[in-house]
Parts: structure tokens; sequence; C-alpha cells
């Protein structure tokens, strides 16, 4: 038997999400794109295929276009292929089918426009696979695509061979690649890597066809005293050497000789063995969830507009840009938890959902609606500036939008949200105040609020969070337990403050919130603690340069604050410096309290990611058995 020729797809990828600084792009461009495009193209016996998301060739186009002039070159001498995809490098299988196709064909027209030729095949982000895709892809135009070398294992494939993926009676051909080759080239070089692929091969010989493999390094190793593009020209040197045995081509020119493919259904997976795939990635992170509701909902409202094409169009390309995937994994400081990437992602919805109101008076409403999609029904007031979105768990407002600034205040990471109840123990002092749990309190986080009145007229909504029982009796047996073990088992330890039932109305006036308390005793015995409800803001940073507060009280002129405790004020001004908008949280009664940054560790470097500030007002309360206490908070937005 002949020896076996391997036939390499080599390629590159890369991508910087919507939203994301100058500096990363930069950092991109020097570290990726730069050194492997100049050092392919001073070997034209190498190709290549490229797949450069829409949002980045297009930063590429602004800031360096010479470096699309060589891809152009090597385009037109048929040594690089240009991989399609979506422009916005999106989740596909999350995202609705329109939005699939119009995401692809807009990157299709743009690389059309740029070099030339339609793409033939495309990417897909993080591996991101359903076999649902084959329909929408096939009808864009896609004859084949890439997975991980690990889902062809997950299906019973050969990862030495394309297989076939079918859908509703359409194909698509879809070529494995090699995963985390880094670490091999930096130990042994691309020879003795190939060389290990076929002898692995060899060894199993599994089909009559000659291996088939694709690379997509994300980078070589550089030496001391070598650049970037040197080590890539290097790489590509020991390359042509391996001609003997392995043969770079372009996966469009390769899928035109394949054939005897093996058919197989590949399992919903994602890239690595330990990322879920996107659609529980949005169960188990809120934040990510809360993007996916909000995306879908305003595709929901796009697709209401009648008669007005261009408007619809308009509000669907805005849509798209937030449809990133970087938000659906994690990657770091560049995924979830980049709050930075999240502004602009709300940013995009809400400037779709503006174009999609219809031109005239836009009429106020309070609605019940399932926006997460989850079951329970939340509660959506909408004005014509401002979107508050309530939920029955916790009782309090998950996203708040301020639509002059298409701004959404409540971006939050870890399922925070403003007006989460805390009753706290008396002694608890102001220092000694912070956001999350704390000893002795009742987090009423998690408790379900009842809903008791909707009026929609007044559009005022009227929550009401129940005592809790004192004692819960746990079922036991008395023959396998004594006496005294089943009175220690069967009674649980009384929650603090569950004699206290909480009613909370919500209003939306003029530009502004209104959060409304009745606090009532329901016990026999006195009950005396603080009430320090948390409300998170996300603020578009940590430092004054972005966010500056100011202590209110009503004899005195405003006070910039030197420090996050606040002492007997009547209100709290925020001045968000990047939206030029003033935000006023203004309370009935005064208040002692602290502001403090919400931050979350990041995974990849342990750094403190900055996410919103937290806010929390703090009031004594004594309540004698039957007795009230009363509370309303405004939050005013102005700019």
């Amino acid at each position: 038997m002949a020896a076996a020729k391997i036939s390499l797809v080599l390629g590159s990828h890369a991508h910087v999400p919507y939203g994301a600084e100058t500096s990363e792009f930069e950092k991109v461009y020097a570290g990726l794109l730069l050194p492997f495009v100049s050092g392919l193209y001073k070997y034209p016996q190498v190709q290549a295929a490229l797949h450069y998301s829409g949002v980045l060739l297009h930063r590429v186009e602004r800031s360096h276009p010479e470096l699309l002039m060589l891809i152009e070159d090597m385009v037109a001498r048929k040594q690089v292929e240009m991989l399609g995809g979506g422009f916005y490098e999106p989740m596909l299988p999350i995202i609705p089918l329109q939005d699939k196709i119009g995401q692809i064909e807009l990157l299709t027209t743009y690389l059309r426009k740029q070099f030339g030729k339609r793409p033939q095949g495309c990417w897909l982000p993080a591996f991101a696979w359903e076999q649902g895709l084959v329909n929408p892809l096939a009808a864009c135009g896609m004859g084949f695509t890439f997975l991980g070398e690990r889902q062809f294992a997950l299906a019973g494939g050969n990862e030495y061979a394309p297989c076939i993926c079918e859908d509703q009676g359409k194909l698509i051909t879809v070529f494995p690649v090699l995963q985390s080759p880094e670490a091999a080239l930096a130990g042994k070089g691309v020879s003795a890597l190939l060389s290990n692929l076929l002898e692995n091969y060899n060894k199993r010989r599994p089909e009559k066809a000659e291996p088939v493999a694709a690379l997509f390094p994300l980078k070589v190793s550089v030496g001391k005293h070598e650049t970037a593009e040197k080590a890539w020209c290097r790489f590509f040197e020991e390359l042509s050497r391996c001609e003997s045995y392995a043969e770079t081509v372009i996966p469009g020119k390769l899928m035109k000789n394949l054939n005897g493919l093996q058919k197989l259904y590949i399992p919903d997976s994602s890239d690595t063995a330990d990322e879920m795939p996107p659609r529980r990635f949005t169960i188990a992170h809120p934040e990510a969830g809360g993007i996916y509701a909000k995306m879908v909902f305003t595709n929901v409202l796009i697709n209401q507009l009648r008669g007005d094409k261009s408007r619809k169009l308009s509000a669907h390309e805005e849509l798209w840009k937030a449809e990133g995937g970087d938000l659906f994994r994690f990657t770091g400081a560049d995924g979830l938890h980049n709050h930075l990437l999240r502004n602009a992602a709300y940013s995009a919805l809400l400037g779709a959902e503006r174009v999609s109101r219809e031109k005239s008076k836009f009429v106020p409403s309070l609605v019940p609606f399932d926006f997460n999609m989850d079951g329970a029904q939340e509660w959506l007031f909408q004005d014509a500036r401002i979107n508050c979105y309530v939920q029955s768990t916790g009782g309090g407002i998950f996203e708040l939008d301020y639509l002059p600034k298409t701004w959404n205040y409540l971006d939050t990471c870890g399922g925070r949200f403003a007006f989460a109840d805390r009753l706290l123990p008396p002694a608890l002092k102001v220092e000694n105040l912070k956001y999350g749990a704390i000893d002795g309190a009742r987090l009423c986080r998690g408790e379900s609020y009842e809903p008791v009145e909707l009026d929609k007229v007044r559009r005022k909504l009227r929550l009401l969070l129940h005592r809790l029982p004192s004692l819960e009796k746990t079922p036991s047996s008395p023959k396998t337990k004594s006496s005294s073990s089943l009175k220690s088992s069967s009674l649980k330890t009384p929650p603090p403050f569950g004699n206290i039932e909480i009613e909370k109305t919500y209003s939306l006036k003029k530009d502004a919130v209104c959060a409304g308390y009745i606090f009532t005793n329901c016990g026999t015995v006195k009950e005396i603690f603080q009430f320090a409800p948390e409300i998170d803001l996300a603020l578009p940073g940590e430092t004054d340069a972005f966010t500056r507060f100011f202590s209110c009280k009503s004899v005195q002129a405003d006070t910039a604050l030197a420090q996050p405790l606040l002492r007997a004020i009547d209100g709290l001004k925020i001045h968000d410096i990047k939206n030029e908008v003033q935000i006023s949280l203004a309370a009935n009664r005064p208040f002692d309290g602290k502001i403090s940054p919400v931050r979350i560790p990041d995974d990849t470097t342990g750094a403190e990611l900055y996410q919103a500030w937290c806010i929390m007002p703090l009031f004594p309360v004594s309540l004698e058995p039957g007795e009230k206490w009363e509370l309303e908070f405004t939050l005013r937005f102005s700019h």
C-alpha cells in the first residue's frame, strides 16, 4: 500500500468583539494578523484559509488597509481562501433563524466586495454546533465548515477525515480541526506534529482515502531574538519541507475531490471538553441569560414592524451587533465578565428597540410577560425614556434602561438586581455594611413576592412578601429515633425577622422609578431590625473619571463624597460622566448607608473586574405587633 499523504488545511482565525477597546484591537492586529499574513505572503507555495470576523476586518480596513491589500493579492493568486460566517461572530445555535442568515449574508457581502469572491465555507465561533445549523448554512451557500476533533470523537467519527452532516435534506461537509496544537508546535515543531499524525493514521488505516487535517494555530513560539513575523516564517519554511508527506490545500478546492464521506450526527457541543454549549451557558449564568432574553425580546419587537423595510433592516443591524459569541462563553476578561462588552451589547439592543418603536408618540405601558422564558411572569414598565423590568423572585428590578443614552443601568453580573431587600441585625454598624450575605440577616433576594395588584392605567405594580413560617416540621419516624433526637431534628431554627411582611409597590413616572414599602409585624413580639436594600447601578466605570457621588441634605448644598459612608442624608446624586446623565436617589426618610463597587474575580488572572456600584441605604426599624412602617424611594434620571 502506498504511503499516505496528509491534505492539510492550514488556517488562521481571529476576532475582536464588538465594543472592545482600541488597545485590544491593536493587540490582536500586531500579535496575530500582521505577523501571520506578512509571513504567509512570502511563501506562495503554502496555501491557507483565513477567517477574520467582520468586526475585525472592518476595523482593519479603517486603521490598517495595507493588510487587506496583501490578503487581496493572495486571494487573487489562489494562495488564500477567505472563510465566511457571522459578521459579528455570533453563537449561531442560539440566535433566531433570520439573524443567522442575515449575519452570514452580511459577512459574505463584505468579503465579496473586498476580495472579489464569495466564500464557499464558514467558521463557527467556539465550534458551537447543533445539527439544525446545517439548513441555514446550506441556504446561505456554505458548502463546508469546521469542528473540533473531540466533537468528531463524540459522534464516533474519524478525526482524519471530513464527514457529511444532514438536516431536512440539506447537506454540509465538516472538516476536523486539530485542537490546542500550540503546545505540540512549541515542543517539536510542525514537522513532528504532522509526522505523529500520519503515524497514528497509518496504524489504523480506517479508510482508503488520504488523511485530511485542519490546523488553525493561534500562535507559534517566538525565539529570544526573533520577531513574531520571523517565527511564522520559520513555521512556513518548516512546513514547506514536509511536502513529501503533507500538502497544504485550500478547503474549497479539496472539497471538490472528496467522495464517499461518512455521514454523521454530531451532538450539540462546543470547542472544549469543559465548556458547555451556549444554551446551557445561558441557564447557568444569569447575566448571559439576560442578554439572550433581551435579544429574543428585541427580535420580536422588530418583527412587529410593518411596511417600513428600511427601518426594519436598520433595527436588525443594531440587533446583530449584540449577538457576539464572546458573551456566551468564559474567555477571561474578554468574555462575559467584561462589562464594556456587555455595555456595548445592551447599547445595540436598546438602539434596535428605539428604531423599532413607532414614529408616532410612544404610549407608556405596564404588561405582564415571561421575559426570561423561565415559566415565571415578569412585569415590564415601558415609557418613552425608561424601561423598568421587575421579577417576582426577590421582588427586584432586573433591567433598568435609559433609552436616550441606550444604557442598561442594571447590566450586572451574578444575578444581581436593584431593590434586593435585606433585614439586618439592629446592632450592625454602617461601617460593616457590605453587599451580599450578612450574619443574622434575612435576605429576601431568593424569596418569591406575590403580585396582589396590577394597575395598567396608573402603571402601578404591588407585590407582597408574606411572613415566613416560624417553625418547619420535618417528617421522621419515631420507631427509628429517640424522642430527644426527634425533637432536635424535627424543628429548624426560626429564620431571622420571619414575622415581617413586606408590601412593595413599583410605579413609573416621568423619568423616574418609584419604589414604595410597607413593613408589617405579623408576629406577637416586638421586632427591631435595620432595613438595607441593595440598589445596584451598572455605571460606566469605577473611578472619578466615570462616576461621581454627591450626598444631598435639605438645608445644605450637595457635597462630593470623599468616602463610601453616608451619614444622615436625604438623597444621593450620581453623575454618570461618560453618558452625561445625572441619577438621583431620594427617600422620604433620612438615612445612613454605604456605597461599594461590585467586582468579580477573573477566572483566568484572578484580577478583580469591576461590574457595578452597589448603594446600600440603611434605616432603623422598630415595630410592635401589628404595627406598620412605610418608606418610599424615587430613582430619577436626567441628562
